[in-house]
This record gives C-alpha cells, structure tokens and sequence, in this order.
C-alpha cells in the first residue's frame, strides 16, 4: 500500500493561485499524481469552515478523479482559513469516516487538525500539531496536545494497528534538523516538544523513517521559505513523519521524503507498506 502525506501550506494557493510558488506546487502534486499512491493525506489547507469551494472540487477531481475527497476546516471559536487537514483516498477503498476531538485546550479542537480513516484491520489518521507559536506562547498548551494526542493514539491502537502521519512539528533528535545548537529554544525544538515526542513512541509507535534509515543525517522535510537559500544550503528541519504501531514496524517497505525540487516549505512524504 503506498501512502502519501503533505503538508501543502495553502490548498487554495496550490490550486488556483498564478504565483511562481503556487506553479511550484502544482509542480509537485504532479510528482505525487504520478506516483498513484493509494492515500494522500494533506495538511494545512486554510480552507474556509465551508471546507473546499467548488471550483477547489472541480481542479482536484480533474486532477484526482479515482479519488474520494473528504476534509476538516477550522471552525469558529477557532481563527477562519487556519489550520485544515484533507484526505484523499482510491475509489475502491470505504473507509470509515473520524473527526476526533481530543480534549484539546484553547480552540485547538476547532482548528480541524485530526482526520481519522478506520480500514477493517488498521487505522489511518493524520495530524497538523499545533506549532508553540513565536517566544513560545502556546507551548503549554501545546504539551496539553502532545499528551492527549498520544493518548488519542494509544486507544487507537488497543483496537488495531495505527497509522499516524502529518506535521508534527517538532524535531525529534538533534539529527533531525540541520543546527540544534542554533535552535535549543526555537518552536519545535524545545525539550518539551521532544519530550512530548519520545512520550508519544513510548507508548507503542515506531518513527518509520529511523526505522529504516538508522541515524542518517541531512534528510530533512521542512525548509524555512522566508530564508531564500534555507533550502540550497540544505538548513533543514524533519518535522513530518510515519508512525506506525510497533507491531506493524516489520511491514514497512519504504518511508522516504519525495524531491519536491526547489520548493521550500514542506515536502511530501511518501509510506509504502506491506499490510493485509
């Protein structure tokens, strides 16, 4: 089963704006429509509470049209056009449709950051985490997600085995992003965050991509785009993952970033795995 997770950084951008950045996006979704995968999971769409308007339906079925579309958008309390996450998934496959809230503080809740899809043996869900925000002004909230997140997933997890992708953001080790030394009390990499991370794995959940790939460095899946040479110096951070239960660990085929060329932002990340 091949997988697909991107945090696009704007749906409305990507699809109907002529900027050289949004050319660069479509740039992109042409590399993941090229790869067929089987599910795309997709981050950060600032949609409005309406969800997709309908000429985003009508590029993305022209653009995806073996797929079904089914998505969640911030909601008042919450700020309009924030946050959003969408899935995107073959035709043939029938799901069963989660959009969990978690006892989140704040509006996190309302933000539309969790999407959940239950296949008969296994759960598939994704994630935009709450970023702590400049001089780190939500960061205890953001501890409050971590732990009702990873205890989200956990309960998963004693029915079947879980799936867990999206932008996590956070780096987990120092190899996970290009100078920790510079970034020891920059948002996403904090002690708390990381902790909150390794708390998050504890609890029965593999890293795919350490999994496979051991301790190797320099492969990142976030570049900053307001530092113009962030990704040609390759000044990185791996925010993005795969998690998988441990139990499905020895199924994993591939978890690797896909080249999105000289767009900087996020990259998408691709998952192959080998499950009934």
């Amino acid at each position: 089963m091949k997988l697909i997770s991107w945090n696009i950084d704007s749906l409305n951008a990507a699809l109907t704006s002529d900027s050289a950045r949004a050319v660069l996006s479509r740039g992109v979704m042409d590399t993941i429509i090229n790869l067929d995968p089987a599910v795309i999971a997709i981050q950060e769409t600032k949609l409005s509470a309406k969800g997709p308007t309908k000429k985003h339906i009508e590029i993305l079925k022209e653009n995806f049209p073996e797929y079904q579309i089914v998505w969640r958008s911030s909601q008042e309390p919450a700020r309009k056009s924030y946050a959003g996450t969408m899935f995107l998934y073959k035709n043939h496959l029938e799901p069963k449709l989660h959009f969990p809230e978690i006892g989140a503080p704040s509006t996190m809740d309302s933000e539309g950051r969790i999407i959940t899809l239950e296949f008969d043996q296994f759960y598939l869900t994704q994630v935009y985490t709450p970023n702590s925000g400049n001089e780190l002004v939500r960061l205890k909230e953001r501890q409050t997600w971590d732990e009702k997140y990873a205890a989200y997933l956990a309960s998963l997890d004693k029915e079947k085995i879980v799936l867990a992708t999206g932008d996590f953001n956070v780096a987990h080790k120092e190899i996970d992003l290009a100078h920790p030394d510079r970034n020891r009390l920059s948002a996403g990499f904090t002690d708390e965050e990381r902790q909150g991370f390794s708390n998050l794995l504890s609890l029965g959940f593999t890293d795919t991509f350490r999994y496979l790939n051991g301790d190797v460095t320099g492969q990142y899946s976030w570049w900053n785009q307001r530092v113009k040479t962030s990704k040609i110096n390759n000044s990185g951070w791996r925010i993005d993952y795969w998690l998988v239960s441990d139990r499905g660990a020895d199924k994993v085929v591939t978890s690797e970033m896909i080249d999105s060329g000289v767009r900087q932002d996020h990259t998408p990340l691709l998952l192959e795995i080998a499950l009934d």
